[in-house]
């Protein structure tokens, strides 16, 4: 073993640690998106196809473009050929592998992809996929991706990986039992992601519900007279938003104190469709430079752009908000949770989905959600509904928090099982 391998686990007798350009012919392509005149026409295995698919299938919607022949006969792919992902904006996102599963003539290998074919004699391909989804190789892909803004992984640097070679029929074994491993893991987290689905879609019902209906089953309902608010409690009023809510103005320089020192609010920093802050950065920690809105303790701040991830929150403190969102302060009986609530429901981000389409960059403009009317319950029921909401969304929160350690748990039990498995220290015959 090279001595800048330490760190490489020790390897069974008759196992070896061998470049990847020992066992590999690999390739990086440069086949563009791009049709022309006078090419063949191919399927093209690209970026997103490898890192969302750990199986490259011929039934999977692939690009439609075309080749020259040369670059189909030098990148077209076979069964048993790995690809990996060569470049990316940021290091953990490259060395990411697929493994052909079926093929085609036409499948090509398309730009910002590294293909590696690995020599039937000494490698089975499948066992090289699992191979390069273990920490061990994704590590050496760290250590040597170049790049500051964009990384990146030069042919030599793919060449210069190191990779555990046990015997072929041992490569074949340890491939079929991860196969199978995986395929149990992956079908428990599926479970937890379709749990965390049902959770979100009852908590938006339970939510745009109790906005717009209220608690009381029995209440007498009237047509709002707003298409897409429809039917509410004959005994709500409805009022113009800029009548119940001000919409703050004018920004601060957020180089300046005391505004530097003070957290500023992100969209990233808030939970989709849930109203959780998820992060705490203040303006300096975040090199701001540009103008931002101050926010008062307990404003409504709302992300005007892309509405479709519904990012509302409270503020908790005296703060500032991106210029990308605007801070709501309600006026007179309008409670701030219960407004946080409603910008929560689908009917009000059905609306802000369908009228940020109406502009280039999905958002919504000032004068349009300033035009709109919203219910306004008597502040009482306010109080009952937003204490309601709490209660439930809790209960429902916990349960996809859980959830959510439960698929972290299930992901790092599959990360070790791999790294366990193609470097030796899990026996696969007598694990199976």
């Amino acid at each position: 073993m090279t001595r800048d391998l330490d760190w490489f686990p020790e390897l069974p007798v008759g196992w070896h640690c061998m470049p990847l350009k020992a066992v590999c012919d690999y390739r990086v392509s440069n086949v563009d998106k791009v049709p022309a005149d006078g090419e063949l026409p191919v399927r093209l295995c690209n970026y997103t196809d490898v890192y969302h698919n750990e199986f490259i299938r011929v039934d999977m919607d692939l690009m439609q473009t075309t080749a020259t022949q040369a670059e189909i006969d030098r990148f077209g792919l076979t069964v048993d050929d790995v690809v990996i992902t060569k470049d990316s904006e940021t290091w953990d996102d490259i060395g990411v592998p697929a493994v052909i599963a079926e093929s085609a003539p036409d499948l090509v290998c398309g730009y910002h992809l590294a293909m590696l074919r690995p020599n039937v004699s000494m490698l089975d391909g499948r066992y090289l996929f699992r191979c390069l989804q273990a920490r061990p190789m994704q590590f050496q892909f760290e250590r040597t991706a170049t790049g500051v803004t964009r990384f990146g992984l030069g042919l030599d640097a793919i060449g210069r990986l190191y990779l555990p070679v046990p015997p072929l029929p041992r490569q074949r074994a340890i491939a079929a039992y991860l196969d199978r491993e995986t395929a149990k893991i992956d079908a428990m987290i599926a479970a937890k992601e379709q749990l965390l689905t049902i959770l979100a879609e009852k908590r938006r019902a339970l939510i745009t519900h109790a906005v717009t209906c209220g608690l009381n089953p029995e209440a007498p309902m009237k047509d709002s007279g707003v298409e897409w608010l429809g039917e509410l409690p004959k005994h709500w009023s409805l009022s113009k938003f800029t009548w119940t809510v001000f919409i703050a103005e004018g920004q601060v320089d957020p180089e300046q104190e005391p505004f530097r020192s003070m957290m500023l609010m992100a969209p990233n920093h808030i939970e989709s469709g849930t109203g959780r802050l998820v992060g705490r950065e203040t303006a300096a920690e975040q090199s701001a430079i540009s103008g931002k809105y101050f926010c008062r303790k307990g404003d409504i701040v709302y992300s005007k752009i892309r509405p479709a991830l519904r990012k509302a929150a409270q503020a908790p403190e005296d703060c500032l908000c991106s210029a990308d969102m605007y801070p709501l302060r309600p006026i007179g009986d309008l409670l701030a949770e219960y407004l946080l609530y409603f910008l929560l429901g689908d009917r009000f981000s059905t609306w802000a989905v369908l009228e940020s389409q109406r502009v280039a960059m999905p958002k919504i403009n000032r004068e349009a959600i300033s035009a709109i009317r919203i219910p306004v319950p008597p502040q009482q029921e306010q109080r009952e509904i937003v204490d309601a909401m709490r209660l439930a969304t809790s209960r429902m929160d916990k349960l996809s928090e859980a959830a959510g350690k439960s698929m972290k748990l299930l992901a790092e039990r599959r990360a070790s099982l791999i790294a366990a498995a193609v470097t030796g220290v899990l026996d696969v015959e007598t694990a199976a």
